[in-house]
């Protein structure tokens, strides 16, 4: 039978069990990856998987099973256990679960793929991790290491209103980086980021990356930080480059935003969030310049899609604007708890989890200015660039990172290098602070956003640029 018509068997096994609502997706996944070390490959790795979930809604609970295989028996049983699994826990008291209407939608969406990944040869792609990690290693790292990671994704989604939906989605993406160890110190540079950037999008992006024209300069780089002056500790103007302000966007901005963390949903593991849902429309989460949306259009950004995993369409909306917080991450289940007239950002990693509130592209609008204008009007502070650790609270309110590398700025100059650069703040004070934003935007993907129990890898992005923030600390130390 056809991946719909393995969905549709489900959806009305999982009605003619009880449920009032019920949908199916099924997922074809292939997953490639290869690393390099020291101008050798070092791993490939190739998988493919194929399955089917189903969601049955009954009362007050969801109900949710998973088959890898697509008959129609499988189909069907899995719909009835769905909806087995949602009567059982109905029988805890609790209000029945609605959900924010969603027009029901037939379609087929695709990202936009010039060059299909998983068909560059695997010797093309071997070649151009061993020869980036070989010149880093003879550039004086001690430690060269690079990789890429392809996923092509197939989906087709049913639901019991109506939807039957079919995306595939290419991802891919790669990087390098050069670890370098003295005498009780080890630093590491990277590029374009640590563990690369990746978008939906075939291998063009990793093309343009150029990975080996980079590879000497950050060999170089990670040796002279071994000898680098300590970031000083103290307040002062911090300079944060695009990459690093990307995931200061994720932990401070994204994760909060989400509804089922606002709700308390999320509690059990990962935490909740500092927001409160009476502030929504009122609350001021930063300066005028913050502009942050929550887009899944953005072309070739790793957190786009045409439709979410509730066939909710992909639509573009306000999460901060002008400073003041707008708009959330929901599901159409969170969105009706709430109030909320959308959802729209509900994800599974695969085919065997259950959807949850996932980010999509959450990231900033473009300032005014650019780098060299931020730096130009910093009379003293320090420019800190590309992560290296972070921690934050689990109300994602009180954060502190660290960054590979950070240099001096004094009188509207950079100057030298700094090692072990490090700011610490809280959320909603920091980016009040942000003075001056630049208008060069970059929508880096993350492919390692962690969320759930059992726990699924999401896929994200984050426009960022680099932007300035007022008498932040830095320095920290442990």
């Amino acid at each position: 039978m056809t991946e719909f018509d393995a969905a549709t068997a489900a959806v009305q096994a999982a009605l003619d069990a009880g449920a009032r609502y019920a949908d199916a997706r099924v997922m074809h996944r292939r997953y490639e990856s290869m690393s390099a070390r020291n101008g050798d490959i070092e791993e490939l790795t190739q998988d493919e998987s194929i399955g089917l979930g189903v969601r049955a809604l009954v009362g007050s609970s969801w109900g949710f099973h998973a088959v890898p295989e697509l008959s129609d028996a499988a189909a069907r049983d899995a719909g009835r256990r769905a909806a087995a699994i949602a009567t059982a826990s109905a029988r805890v008291p609790g209000p029945p679960i609605e959900l924010v209407p969603v027009e029901a939608t037939v379609a087929s969406w695709a990202s936009a793929c010039d060059v299909d990944p998983l068909g560059v040869p695997l010797s093309d792609k071997g070649d151009l991790l061993a020869r980036a990690t070989a010149t880093m290693r003879e550039h004086g790292a001690d430690l060269a290491e690079g990789l890429y990671q392809i996923w092509d994704t197939a989906k087709w989604f049913v639901s019991s209103e109506g939807h039957r939906i079919d995306q595939r989605i290419r991802e891919c993406g790669g990087g390098i980086s050069a670890t370098s160890i003295g005498d009780g110190e080890t630093q590491r540079r990277s590029y374009p980021s640590y563990r690369g950037q990746y978008g939906t999008t075939g291998w063009e992006l990793v093309t343009s990356l150029d990975l080996a024209a980079h590879a000497a300069r950050i060999a170089e780089e990670s040796r002279e930080l071994l000898t680098a002056p300590e970031c000083p500790s103290g307040e002062t103007d911090l300079i944060l480059g695009g990459e690093q302000l990307a995931l200061q966007i994720h932990e401070s901005v994204g994760h909060a935003i989400e509804l089922d963390r606002i709700l308390g949903w999320e509690a059990a593991f990962a935490g909740t969030s500092w927001l409160d849902l009476t502030r929504l429309g009122a609350l001021r989460y930063g300066s005028e310049l913050m502009n942050v949306t929550i887009d899944p259009t953005i072309p070739g950004a790793l957190g786009s899609f045409g439709f979410d995993d509730e066939g909710s369409p992909a639509v573009k909306r306000d999460a901060v604007r002008e400073g003041r917080w707008v708009g959330v991450l929901a599901g159409r289940d969170s969105a009706a708890v709430a109030g909320l007239d959308y959802g729209g950002s509900v994800r599974a990693d695969g085919w065997a989890r259950l959807p949850m509130v996932r980010m999509t592209n959450v990231g900033l609008e473009p300032g005014p200015h650019t780098l060299d204008e931020i730096i130009a009007a910093t009379d003293d502070g320090v420019l800190m660039d590309l992560n290296r650790s972070w921690s934050i609270d689990d109300k994602r309110l009180n954060f502190q990172f660290g960054c590979e590398v950070g240099w001096e700025v004094k009188k509207g100059r950079r100057g030298r290098m700094l090692r072990n650069p490090t700011y610490t703040g809280i959320g909603p004070v920091f980016w009040r602070s942000m003075d001056m934003l630049s208008s060069e935007i970059v929508p880096w993907g993350t492919p390692n956003c962690g969320k759930g129990q059992p726990g699924q890898t999401g896929h994200t992005g984050h426009p960022a640029a680099p932007a300035r923030f007022r008498n932040v600390r830095v320095g920290v130390r442990a």
